[in-house]
């Protein structure tokens, strides 16, 4: 369906016959065999965005991730020709972990001139060379061109820094249309960033789903709302503006969220006085980029249009917002009930203390919404675990949901038939 085309007449899922519209299996979930095979099958196999180019400003700048849900911890750092690589996180000598702080176990960032083992320094330099052995000639015939950083494939795109284990296609054929659509936003012009980040007791899948739909918002968000507005969400319900799906991608584009609003009763008091609430300050700020906007953001061009959310298959959500901000939510599984969840808040830097002021109360609001929806994931992963209900029924408005499941599964069946053979 190309931008801004308008959808035949009948629901939206129906114009996507290939997904169904029955009740939708959540074993996918609860199941630890599944589980095992979407780690395989998927996390393995897909490219995965691990941070921004920002954090890494200079030739030797580096950040490390641990990814549970591959087995490994990577190095991303910035060579002396500008090239961003990423490397596994291992010596080639007795398997230490190369670069780590206090606690091996967390993630560390920084900059070098070289990766030095604190085991029995060994040394590579920033392209995954080994350089140095210490007391090289007690080693039998080493040859230290062999003996270099497990180099594991790294792009960027649009500022986002991506890696893949096992790269089926580029990371520009992998994103397709969808990620076309977006390029030319202004990502590098919001470098403040505010962070958040929690371990849940729930699938991935299952995080991902709460904020795939906006069918919830009136009823676990009235209490957020003034009461007027509450009362009117609450009796007329929510419907979004537009769904697309790019195999295996996705969005949702929604109306709310303009600034300032309307009306000012609207909004509490605070809001009224920092200007700024849980869409983001008010005041759109002045740089190229965001009118127009890229193709792919606000699709239908609706002039109440408020946020859009791009949800990059497997576990990578990127949010726009109309005042003129954006946010990035990361969802990495580290057991099947359990993952990592990350959020990360991006705006144009402040001038004064009220613009600040305005960044900080849009984060601790998206704070408290966003515990509102992780509210409900663990008692969701509880009870899909009792096996007491397998399947559920999807309406119309979660067709995202439906879309991701089925992904899934499809990935997970390809790769069990193929390993059937």
């Amino acid at each position: 369906m190309p931008y801004f085309a308008k959808p035949a007449a009948g629901s939206w899922t129906e114009n996507y016959p290939e997904l169904g519209t029955g009740p939708v299996d959540y074993n996918d979930s609860i199941d630890p065999a599944f589980y095992e095979d979407e780690r395989k099958a998927i996390f393995r196999r897909t490219w995965l965005n691990v941070g921004r180019v920002e954090r890494l400003p200079r030739t030797g700048s580096y950040f490390t991730r641990e990814l549970a849900v591959v087995g490994t911890s990577l190095i991303i750092v910035k060579g002396g020709d500008g090239k961003v690589r990423a490397f596994h996180n291992v010596c080639r000598h007795r398997g230490n972990k190369l670069v780590w702080n206090d606690f091996p176990g967390e993630e560390s960032a920084g900059s070098c001139r070289q990766f030095i083992c604190k085991y029995h320094a060994w040394r590579y330099d920033l392209t995954g060379k080994l350089t140095f052995v210490q007391q090289e000639e007690e080693f039998f015939d080493l040859d230290k061109e062999r003996y270099g950083l497990k180099e594991v494939a790294c792009d960027v795109w649009e500022g986002f820094v991506f890696v893949n284990l096992d790269p089926q296609e580029s990371l520009t054929e992998y994103l397709g249309e969808l990620a076309k659509g977006i390029e030319g936003y202004p990502f590098h012009e919001m470098t403040e960033v505010f962070t958040y980040r929690a371990e849940v007791g729930s699938n991935w899948k299952l995080f991902i789903d709460a904020f795939a739909e906006f069918y919830h918002a009136p009823v676990l968000h009235h209490k957020q709302a003034v009461k007027n507005e509450a009362e009117k969400l609450a009796g007329y319900g929510f419907e979004a503006l537009h769904y697309e799906l790019r195999t295996p991608h996705s969005m949702v584009s929604s109306w709310g969220g303009m600034a300032p609003p309307k009306d000012p009763s609207m909004v509490k008091p605070i809001e009224r006085v920092l200007r700024s609430g849980l869409f983001g300050p008010w005041d759109r700020p002045d740089i190229d980029g965001l009118d127009p906007l890229p193709p792919a953001i606000n699709p239908s061009r609706h002039p109440s249009w408020g946020t859009d959310s791009f949800e990059f298959f497997p576990n990578f959500t990127l949010l726009f917002w109309a005042p003129g901000w954006y946010l990035t939510y990361t969802y990495w599984p580290t057991a099947v009930d359990k993952h990592i969840f990350e959020a990360n808040l991006y705006f144009v830097p402040a001038k004064n203390a009220r613009e600040r002021l305005a960044q900080e109360l849009a984060t601790v609001t998206f704070k408290e919404y966003a515990l509102q929806d992780g509210n409900t994931l663990e008692a969701t992963q509880t009870m899909l675990a009792s096996r007491t209900v397998a399947e559920f029924p999807l309406n119309d408005q979660e067709i995202l949901l439906r879309h991701l499941h089925k992904t899934v599964a499809d990935r997970v069946k390809e790769y069990r038939d193929a390993a059937a053979v």
